[in-house]
C-alpha cells in the first residue's frame, strides 16, 4: 500500500481548487463564472475536499493506519474538474462537457468509495461493486439536490432541465457502476489462491504420527 507517493498531485489538486475559487470570489463578473453559483462552491467544495482527512483523523490516526493519498485525490478531483471547467469557460463552450463531467467525476468518487472498500472492510466483490453503485447513486441524488437548490429554482426552463436531471443522474450511476466493477475486478485479482488437492508437504513422521494419534 504506497500511498505517500500520491501526495504531491493530491496537495496540488487542492492548492489548484483553492486557487481557482479564490479567482471565481475575485471576479464574480466574468461570464464563465456569472450566474454558477461560485460563491455556494467557494463555501462548500473545500469542506467536501477534507472528508477524507477528517475521517482519518477522527479513526485511522490513532491506529496507526497511514494517510490513504490515493483516495483523498480521487475525492479532490471532481471538484477541480468542475471548477476548472468553469474557470476555462469549457461548460459553455464546449459540447458534451457536462456530460463527460456527470460519468467521469462519479467515477472518480466511485473509485475511491472501492479502493476503501476493498482495503479496509471484508466485503466480497460483488458487494463492493454493488456499494459503489449504490453510494454513486445517493451522490448524484444529492448533488441534483444541490443544483436545484442553487440553479433551478429561479429558471422557468422546467422541462429541459427536469431532462438534464434524469440525463445527469444516469450518466452519474453509469459511471460509480463502472468504477465499482472495475473495483471489483481488482478485488477478484487480488485474492490469494487456494491450490486444491495439493500434496501433504509435512515430514512424513509428523503424517506417521497423526495417522497413529487418529486410530482408535
Amino acid at each position: 500500500m504506497d500511498t505517500p507517493r500520491w501526495r504531491p498531485p493530491a496537495l496540488l489538486a487542492k492548492a489548484a481548487l483553492a486557487a481557482l475559487l479564490a479567482l471565481a470570489l475575485v471576479f464574480p463578473e466574468w461570464d464563465r463564472f456569472a450566474d454558477k453559483a461560485m460563491d455556494v462552491r467557494a463555501f462548500t467544495y473545500p469542506g467536501a475536499v477534507m472528508v477524507v482527512a477528517l475521517i482519518w483523523l477522527l479513526r485511522g490516526r490513532g491506529r496507526g493506519t497511514p494517510f490513504p493519498w490515493d483516495i483523498d485525490l480521487l475525492v479532490t478531483a471532481p471538484f477541480l474538474i468542475d471548477v476548472a471547467g468553469n474557470a476555462a469557460d469549457l461548460y459553455d463552450t464546449v459540447e458534451g462537457f457536462d456530460d463527460f463531467c456527470h460519468y467521469a467525476n462519479w467515477a472518480l468518487l466511485g473509485a475511491a468509495a472501492g479502493i476503501a472498500l476493498h482495503r479496509w472492510a471484508s466485503l466480497k466483490p460483488w458487494a463492493i461493486a454493488v456499494s459503489c453503485a449504490g453510494m454513486g447513486a445517493i451522490a448524484a441524488i444529492l448533488w441534483e439536490f444541490f443544483e436545484y437548490w442553487v440553479f433551478i429554482l429561479d429558471t422557468p426552463e422546467t422541462v429541459t432541465i427536469y431532462r438534464d436531471t434524469i440525463g445527469d443522474l444516469m450518466l452519474g450511476l453509469a459511471g460509480a457502476t463502472t468504477a465499482g466493477l472495475a473495483a471489483a475486478a481488482v478485488a477478484v485479482r487480488s485474492r490469494p489462491r487456494v491450490r486444491r488437492n495439493a500434496p501433504d508437504r509435512r515430514p512424513a513422521s509428523t503424517v506417521a504420527g497423526l495417522d497413529r494419534a487418529a486410530r482408535p
